[in-house]
């Protein structure tokens, strides 16, 4: 799963933000009709969390080990409210981050929560963070993530509400649908023997990928 979510990933990451088809648009689109846009600003927000592979690796790796039907809604839960309440802040406080910078943030907590996975924590170090606040911050990151992409936008402020409420709408609706994909992959695959045999590769695959995110996002920080 890990592997074929990086190898769909275009290399673009370098150079950060939404596609250009997009981009094009919502540009050209609002240009000629300002103000509020609904339909538009909901598929954006759903198309970026589904093609988002960055969020749907972390979430993978929240959700690898938990069984329970409560745990899961609230790791969501906790998750859904860290990256809203940072994407609707940052762009209506006009809070300017770096985008590569936050995207290797987002990058790091992919790589935490493989270490987290593998115990890493308690071995090394004799401790062992508490989940449920980690899953919080890093979805205040997400959300900055979110902002910086919808930032480049260069809304204007006829409708932003509206829209920026179309977005995160969006935004669950891919998060929903890739919940769904996701629970019923590791689900089906918690039948077999193979799960416990392979989940420490697994997990080190995220840990893997983690750094890769960081490692580029980075060298588009440096090069740009």
């Amino acid at each position: 799963m890990i592997t074929l979510m990086i190898s769909m990933a275009s290399f673009d990451v370098i150079a950060h933000g939404v596609d250009d088809k997009t981009r094009n648009f919502i540009e050209n689109f609002l240009a000629k009709n300002p103000g509020v846009h609904i339909v538009p600003f909901i598929y954006i927000g759903a198309k970026h969390m589904i093609t988002g592979y960055d969020h749907l690796l972390f979430l993978v790796g929240v959700l690898f080990f938990v069984r329970r039907k409560q745990d899961v809604l609230i790791y969501v839960s906790m998750f859904t409210l860290g990256h809203c309440i940072t994407l609707m802040s940052g762009v209506l406080a006009n809070i300017n981050l770096n985008a590569y910078l936050i995207d290797a943030i987002i990058g790091f907590s992919v790589l935490y929560k493989g270490v987290d996975n593998l115990g890493g924590f308690k071995r090394c170090f004799n401790i062992q963070p508490n989940p449920k606040i980690a899953v919080l911050i890093f979805g205040l990151f997400h959300g900055f993530g979110l902002a910086t992409k919808i930032q480049e936008f260069n809304l204007s402020d006829e409708g932003l509400i509206s829209n920026l409420i179309a977005f995160n709408v969006g935004v669950e609706i891919g998060q929903l649908l890739a919940l769904m994909v996701i629970l019923i992959a590791i689900n089906a695959w918690r039948r077999y023997p193979s799960f416990t045999r392979f989940s420490n590769i697994t997990n080190t695959l995220l840990m893997s990928a983690g750094m890769m995110l960081i490692g580029l996002q980075l060298t588009g920080y440096f090069v740009n």
